[in-house]
């Protein structure tokens, strides 16, 4: 069984966790515009908890393909009054902070988040592993190939699973040697992959679990689902919640969703799945 060490108490991922989505953007690919004020990002944690999800995930930048960048200043202005408030009507959620700047991830985990979500590996700003080696906090350590801006004009690879796996390997190696242990693994489905890769990344999801590291799969609403069905991001739950199951047969240990109802459904079946085996 993995565990999280959350400042002062060990978190178990058994059974697995729900991730839920508060996006304190205008602009992300489904949801932007609907948590820009603190108050809004409250209501939708509050929603997301009482839906089933077990810990949240807060962003200020979209990373949507083609998604500009955003300052700083901005990404703190957006982040900060939302993070404060959703922190102090919850205090024992954990509290993931989504940003790829050193800068914004150590004012985050003073302010009381427990964890950082970086999608760059550390490759956009490297003294993001400054900070989370200081602050010892869990770190979400995703694969991307490019950038937001440019990850899917051409994403091309000769075989994608081998090449996250010796990412995987390779960071693994590097945070390390930075005195981080405490990493959780993320293929970073949709983030400079095509719809064939990102299938066969969810296939290869049991060889990822060698690693032995906790893993998170992210896949709502993304194009992988409403692409080949002709719909929409919020069109997809059905689709959503069958790739979920799969994931969580092959080990996943969090769940990022903007949908945490069927989530929890799916979890309460596995455990009787695995009650009756």
């Amino acid at each position: 069984m993995f565990f999280l060490r959350l400042r002062d108490r060990l978190y178990p991922l058994e059974p697995p966790r729900i991730l839920g989505i508060v996006n304190v953007t205008p602009d992300s690919f489904s949801d932007g515009g609907e948590a820009l004020t603190p108050e809004d990002a409250l209501r939708k944690a509050e929603a997301l908890l009482a839906e089933g999800a077990d810990m949240l995930d807060l962003g200020a930048v979209s990373t949507r393909p083609g998604a500009p960048d955003v300052p700083l200043e901005e990404e703190l202005r957006r982040l900060l009054p939302a993070l404060r408030a959703v922190r102090r009507a919850f205090p024992a959620v954990p509290l993931s902070v989504d940003t790829w700047r050193g800068e914004v991830a150590r004012i985050a985990l003073e302010e009381g988040a427990d964890l950082i979500n970086d999608i760059s590996g550390g490759r956009f700003d490297p003294t993001i592993w400054e900070v989370v080696a200081h602050y010892r906090v869990p770190y979400m350590l995703m694969h991307i190939q490019g950038t937001p801006q440019t990850m899917q004009q051409n994403p091309t690879y000769t075989d994608v699973v081998q090449e996250v796996w010796q990412y995987f390997v390779q960071k693994l190696n590097d945070l390390r040697a930075k005195g981080i242990e405490e990493v959780i693994l993320d293929p970073g489905i949709g983030f400079g992959k095509t719809i064939a890769h990102n299938y066969a990344l969810l296939r290869a999801l049991p060889r990822f679990r060698q690693l032995g590291r906790p893993l998170l799969v992210g896949l709502s609403r993304k194009s992988l689902l409403w692409r080949p069905l002709g719909s929409h991001p919020k069109g997809v739950l059905w689709a959503a919640t069958a790739l979920h199951w799969h994931a969580l047969q092959a080990g996943v240990s969090i769940l990022r969703v903007h949908d945490p109802a069927p989530v929890r459904q799916l979890l309460q079946l596995r455990a009787v799945w695995n009650s009756s085996a």
